[in-house]
């Protein structure tokens, strides 16, 4: 439990940082956000976190793009049932590519852009965000890694000016794993706040 948590988190915020280095007006908007929300004299903590809807937004927004873990964890159908039209018999083994299921243009419109704001104001619906699974099998760690990414990822924003090196956009090739690291990891450069 402790490898799955720690590795799909660090696989989460580097994505995260990635995407927020090519949207430089989305990480000014969060800076602004903690600066308004926790302000300079000290560090983002839990208690925050429920005032910081647009960093859960950008947190969510990248989780539909590169869910850590792409496919869920297979399960067996305990009844017969039927969806998209196909019958499905007791006993068949599922699996649901997340991956596939966020970058559905059926299910969300521009679905290959990063846009943070997509969340706003809304209530997600379960079917439509699911990097954890969802229902009564879903992934139990879902509430730590929420708060887990959302601290350091909060505090890696509130402490740091960060820099792309160079003026190329970051690589978002995507690369080979149970999870669903960066081909190239990600180089930047930070310098303290």
């Amino acid at each position: 439990m402790l490898t799955a948590g720690t590795d799909t988190s660090s696989v989460t915020i580097e994505w995260a940082l990635s995407l927020l280095l090519n949207h430089p007006e989305v990480l000014e908007k969060a800076r602004a956000e903690l600066d308004a929300q926790v302000g300079t004299d000290r560090l983002v903590n839990e208690h925050d976190l429920s005032n910081l809807p647009y960093l859960h937004n950008i947190i969510s927004e990248t989780l539909r793009l590169y869910p850590a873990a792409p496919m869920l964890v297979p399960h067996e159908l305990s009844d017969d049932c039927k969806t998209g039209g196909y019958n499905i018999s007791r006993g068949t083994i599922l699996l649901v590519n997340v991956w596939a299921v966020h970058r559905d243009p059926n299910v969300c419109d521009d679905p290959t852009s990063f846009k943070p704001k997509r969340f706003e104001g809304l209530q997600v619906q379960a079917s439509k965000l699911i990097p954890f699974g969802m229902g009564r099998r879903s992934c139990p760690g879902s509430g730590l890694a929420q708060r887990v990414v959302g601290l350091a990822l909060g505090s890696l924003i509130q402490s740091f000016d960060w820099k792309k090196i160079g003026e190329e956009e970051i690589d978002l090739a995507e690369g080979i794993g149970v999870s669903i690291p960066k081909a190239k990891p990600l180089e930047k450069t930070c310098v303290r706040n």
